[in-house]
């Protein structure tokens, strides 16, 4: 290889070298897991068209914890955030529903409201083994707005209503996300967590 092409090469490589960030961050707080995803993005594309064009969009959620070799299902947990736009102030809102207490945010830019919605999901942490590698998958799917029960009276979201959700392939242009982290120890992100 010639030196003028070594300098091409060096110029052109990544200043960076290194396995990405990933997407799905596990935090161990007290006894429950909660979690972050700096470069998870669903405010974007049709959602987004969607919201600029005045509509809420409703972002549902699935949290499900394994152990073993992804194969024994300890824990599930579901929830349902419903996204707004505000034209004026070009800023979000974020409500979760179903919550025993419902929690919302406003006045948020895209990033700051998908990280609300993050950090407003858990999973209960209590059957796991401290030392037993354990596994996390988060789904996330945009709900469509046809399939939305608009009877009066609608209960809304419904554990029933949820699971069904989940079952069903996601439509073509409906969003679907879905990140794992993993294999994990619950001792190495207690660890990590009081060194901070």
């Amino acid at each position: 290889m010639s030196r003028r092409s070594w300098l091409l090469a060096l110029l052109y490589a990544p200043l960076r070298e290194g396995p990405p960030a990933a997407a799905l961050v596990v935090h161990a707080q007290g006894d429950r897991l909660r979690f972050s995803a700096p470069s998870l993005r669903f405010l974007t594309g049709k959602p987004l068209e969607r919201l600029h064009n005045g509509a809420s969009v409703t972002f549902d959620f699935q949290l499900t914890l394994f152990a073993g070799a992804r194969t024994a299902r300890l824990e599930q947990s579901f929830a349902q955030f419903v996204s707004s736009y505000d034209l004026w102030e070009e800023k979000f809102s974020v409500v979760r529903l179903g919550a025993a207490a419902r929690r919302s945010a406003s006045h948020l830019s895209a990033a700051a409201a998908e990280a609300w919605c993050l950090d407003n999901l858990m999973l209960p942490a209590a059957r796991l083994s401290r030392d037993k590698p354990f596994w996390v998958r988060l789904e996330l799917r945009e709900e469509d707005p046809k399939e939305r029960p608009a009877e009066p009276g609608d209960p809304g979201l419904t554990l029933a209503r949820l699971i069904e959700i989940f079952s069903r392939p996601a439509r073509e242009q409906q969003l679907h996300l879905v990140e794992e982290a993993g294999p994990l120890r619950l001792m190495d992100l207690e660890t990590s967590a009081t060194a901070r």
